[in-house]
């Protein structure tokens, strides 16, 4: 008996099998438009063939830097590469008085690290004109962004809670609770948390100039 239900177990997927599973299919799919091997996917990102074989079969889960790269090589925000994957809809409620468009806190996806903690939660629909996604990263941690995540990108961080500083190229900027920040030209960019609490802050991201 114990053996059956142990195998029942083992056959269930929890909710974060379930987002490892569609982001691989997300990036299986977005490889065969282009019609791209994974050997030219690794090439186009920098990331390795076995890692991007692992993500698609969805057996391993990408750190924010691989899924930097990723999105960089498909000309995508992380927020696009990550959309669909979090099934991320506005919805509408169906009570004229209740306001429509909304999606309440409590129900609203998100993604995590599995390396850092580092958790990014999207504000803002995929028809929105913008990305705005809110960002926690734990105490100590750092995320590192390649340049190619930015090429045909704006973005501003503005810092809600604790201390977050700032590495752009080769320049160090700290900001604290209320800060902001617009970015220039594409650059490497790290975010660290140097202090002892989390931080969170927002980042609103825009096509062009």
């Amino acid at each position: 008996m114990s053996q059956i239900v142990d195998d029942v177990a083992a056959d269930v997927e929890t909710p974060d099998d379930a987002e490892q599973r569609r982001l691989g299919e997300r990036l299986r799919r977005l490889r065969t438009e282009r019609k791209w091997s994974l050997t030219e996917l690794a090439e186009e990102s920098g990331v390795s063939r076995a890692m991007i074989n692992r993500v698609e079969r969805g057996v391993s889960s990408p750190t924010a830097t691989i899924l930097g790269r990723l999105s960089g090589a498909f000309g995508l925000t992380v927020s696009q590469l990550l959309d669909e994957s979090l099934e991320h809809e506005v919805p509408r409620a169906t009570d004229p008085d209740e306001a429509r468009g909304v999606q309440r806190g409590a129900t609203a996806d998100s993604w995590t690290d599995p390396d850092t903690g580092y958790r990014r939660r999207p504000v803002s629909s995929a028809d929105f004109p913008a990305d705005v996604t809110e960002v926690r990263l734990p105490a100590g941690r750092e995320v590192a962004y390649p340049a190619s995540a930015y090429a045909f990108l704006r973005h501003c961080i503005w810092v809600l809670d604790g201390t977050l500083e700032l590495v752009v190229g080769d320049a160090v900027t700290r900001l604290g609770t209320g800060d902001r920040i617009e970015l220039g030209e594409p650059a490497d960019v790290v975010y660290r948390n140097t202090g002892d609490e989390p931080t969170r802050y927002v980042v609103v991201v825009v096509r062009g100039r």
